[in-house]
């Protein structure tokens, strides 16, 4: 190698440090902004062919279709997460001192009526008793820290409602900036892929887009649709605290837990106070609710990109508990995509020598 062609180290540590601290600089003063861009971005992706279709019925003027879709977002996203995240704080206070009242409680003998249900009656019966037997020192009192943990991690990520408000008045800025301007940042988003790797750089910002639009049908929308036909069964059924059992459903349904936890709470307070029919019509919707479930979230997701359920199922458990509710939508992505290029540099063959 000729002198001339001997790189120069020292110059390339000096662009890289000076890159990496333009990065990190970038990254500080953007960061009261960067909650709000992650969510803009994963809402205008997921209804960005709701907001084209709106386009073309409103002549092809996007001022007007951008205007529709930011009432719609206030009215199908920011007022029922303000409303249960606001109920949620409201009654964090009685929910901890319910919690802490737990070992204190001693569970009531079971029904006569139990004893004649077929087959399991008996034996539900006799862990009934015996949990009743053991007074307040039962198992109400051993599942106490557990719980108190689980709900001081619910309030203290659902209680921000402050945040909460900053937070999604800057998302609705940069959702109408990006509505407005979506080919463009599309197509630099795809030219900075392309630069980055040329040969997949494209299809990963296709499939990112996916994965975000798979879970924002299958995730967001079926957790919607449960929480509020679970909200309606239990204020139905008269069970009191619905509004807030209806929060902690939409909680427990976007986290992939369920709603079995206050579901059946209500069936098992409606049948402890003898409300023996609301409290089977109660059980029998929450087997409706959890069909919803099974039934429409595959569906759902098999509609915005051919993955497997599991690899989507485990990026959003595990983005949800490495970066709280955003991680919904960022942990299936960084899945999605890391899965796909993988399987792409596998079956990519070199010609033989």
């Amino acid at each position: 190698m000729k002198p001339q062609d001997t790189p120069d180290i020292a110059r390339v540590l000096f662009v890289v440090a000076i890159l990496c601290a333009l990065t990190i600089g970038s990254l500080y003063v953007m960061r009261p902004f960067i909650p709000g861009l992650i969510w803009a971005t994963t809402i205008v992706v997921a209804t960005w062919p709701a907001m084209l279709a709106v386009q073309r019925r409103c002549g092809n003027r996007r001022w007007i279709a951008t205007l529709v879709m930011l009432v719609i977002l206030l009215f199908v996203i920011v007022l029922p997460l303000y409303e249960a995240i606001s109920t949620l704080a409201q009654h964090g206070g009685d929910i901890m001192q319910l919690i802490r009242s737990l070992p204190d409680y001693t569970l009531a003998p079971p029904p006569d009526w139990i004893h004649d249900v077929p087959v399991v009656g008996a034996r539900i019966a006799d862990k009934w008793q015996t949990l009743s037997d053991a007074g307040p020192g039962g198992l109400l009192a051993q599942l106490e820290p557990y719980v108190s943990i689980a709900a001081h991690w619910l309030i203290g990520h659902a209680a921000s409602v402050g945040v909460f408000v900053i937070h999604m008045f800057v998302t609705v800025i940069i959702t109408g900036v990006l509505y407005s301007q979506g080919e463009h940042a599309g197509a630099y988003i795809t030219r900075f892929a392309n630069r980055i790797s040329p040969q997949y750089g494209s299809e990963a910002v296709r499939l990112a887009g996916a994965s975000i639009r798979a879970v924002a049908l299958g995730i967001v929308v079926t957790a919607v649709i449960q929480s509020a036909l679970g909200g309606i069964g239990l204020w139905v059924a008269g069970v009191p605290g619905a509004g807030v059992l209806t929060a902690v459903l939409l909680m427990l349904c976007l986290a992939q837990i369920g709603p079995f936890l206050p579901m059946l709470g209500g069936v098992a307070w409606l049948f402890m106070h003898d409300a023996r029919i609301a409290a089977i019509v109660l059980l029998v919707w929450y087997v409706v609710v959890e069909l919803v479930d099974k039934l429409l979230r595959p569906v759902l997701i098999k509609r915005g990109v051919n993955l497997s359920m599991l690899l989507i199922l485990a990026g959003v458990l595990g983005g949800l508990f490495a970066f709280g509710i955003v991680g919904l939508f960022i942990g299936p992505v960084i899945l999605a995509v890391s899965s796909t290029l993988l399987s792409a540099w596998i079956r990519e063959t070199r010609a033989p020598a």
